[in-house]
């Protein structure tokens, strides 16, 4: 029986440790491109002019605006939604921004009709833009992280698409 040298025992040792360290640097890069792949506007920048501050975002590769934000300070993910009356918020996300719940209202959605609750927004942003007093919906039923920007909020804002981009202006005057 042979026994391995303490120079091999260690090159393999190293060997483990060195394909250890790139999986997992493999992961984290793979899986930080995914997310931006997602979300393309965790960093949203403005533009300020003379009465407007504007935002430009880039749509993902389903061809959403998907965009990092903050309601009441806090950070959240909201996906653009034309279609949706009012900013829809995922039951989950409501009980992490403490929001309150109002009168219990039906609601009709992609998926059939199911009950939602009323709440108001105190302060909504996307990059500069700030909304108060938005109107909401805590929606039980409503799967995942992302919060709904519905009109509510984005009838307070012109808003162009071309392409792949969006264009949100606030005036300001």
């Amino acid at each position: 029986m042979t026994q391995a040298t303490p120079g091999k025992r260690a090159g393999r040792l190293m060997l483990i440790v060195v394909w250890a360290a790139a999986l997992f640097l493999a992961t984290r890069f793979f899986g930080a491109w995914e997310q931006r792949q997602e979300n393309p506007n965790t960093q949203v920048t403005s533009a300020h002019g003379d009465g407007y501050v504007e935002v430009q975002l880039a749509s993902n590769r389903q061809g959403h605006f998907v965009m990092t934000g903050q309601i009441n300070a806090r950070p959240v993910e909201f996906m653009l939604d034309t279609g949706a009356t009012h900013v829809a918020i995922p039951e989950g996300v409501a009980d992490t921004l403490r929001l309150e719940r109002g009168a219990r209202v039906d609601v009709s959605t992609a998926n059939g009709r199911t009950d939602a609750f009323r709440t108001t927004l105190g302060r909504l942003q996307i990059g500069d833009i700030v909304l108060t007093d938005v109107r909401a919906l805590v929606v039980p039923g409503l799967d995942g992280d992302q919060v709904l920007l519905g009109m509510s909020a984005i009838k307070q804002l012109e808003f162009t698409q071309r392409g792949g981009t969006l264009l949100l202006r606030q005036t300001t005057k």
